[in-house]
């Protein structure tokens, strides 16, 4: 199983979910083609509304400890309540360009 699926199934099994996004950006970093390395979380969530965002990312650090000791390298998280998402119109941040590069650039 792909280290996105466990991601995505291990956030799908123990939060309440409005909108889930697992984004592989590997590919922008400077890793070997296919690897699963560097993730991009959207996460909206009613479990996230009366938590400050420390403590939802603490949350989701918690789901993906395994992965964070392992496989995993980075993780940027966006953990929203449903009002904050709706008052981004329902999209995300796009990632800063990596500044090591990228193997597929060369």
């Amino acid at each position: 199983m792909s280290v996105q699926t466990i991601i995505e199934q291990k956030i799908r099994e123990s939060l309440e979910l409005d909108h889930l996004e697992v984004i592989n950006e590997s590919h922008m970093h400077n890793v070997p083609p296919g690897s699963e390395s560097h993730f991009k979380l959207v996460i909206v969530s009613p479990a996230f509304d009366q938590l400050n965002r420390v403590r939802r990312h603490q949350t989701v650090n918690g789901l993906l400890a395994d992965e964070l000791a392992g496989p995993v390298h980075a993780l940027s998280m966006e953990t929203l309540t449903a009002p904050e998402w709706e008052s981004r119109g329902k999209t995300h941040m796009a990632s800063p360009a990596c500044h090591g590069g990228s193997k597929a650039d060369g």
